[in-house]
């Protein structure tokens, strides 16, 4: 199972609204992201618009593209674009900036853990 991380910047005016179109995310959106392969999916919002968002998935190429196929999607991210800032012409499924992951508890390796070593 692939972890993927992303970052993207909500419009400070626009985090109500935001906040709002996600406590009543379409049933058919959520069925469509169930279904491509967007598991224990969750997104964290700051109070200056700065949104993380997680998932895991088998694939994020066959995810990503599942998700492009879906006629849901295409609505969803043509109306949720108008909330960020600096996609420069990108839907936000497609112009989010990806985190690398530096550590997750349990891929650590057992010689660092025995020796000791600090995680953080």
């Amino acid at each position: 199972m692939e972890r993927v991380c992303f970052q993207l910047q909500v419009i400070p005016e626009r985090i109500e609204e935001y906040r709002e179109r996600h406590a009543a995310v379409w049933p058919e959106m959520l069925r469509a992201l169930r279904e491509t392969g967007w598991h224990n999916y969750s997104l964290f919002l700051r109070d200056d618009g700065l949104l993380i968002g997680y998932f895991e998935t088998p694939s994020l190429d066959e995810a990503l593209s599942g998700m492009a196929e879906r006629d849901v999607n295409r609505r969803w991210q043509a109306e949720m674009a108008e909330l960020f800032e600096d996609l420069g012409g990108a839907r936000p499924d497609s112009g989010f900036t990806r985190l690398h992951e530096v550590f997750h508890l349990g891929d650590e390796q057992t010689s660092d853990t025995s020796r000791g070593a600090p995680t953080t």
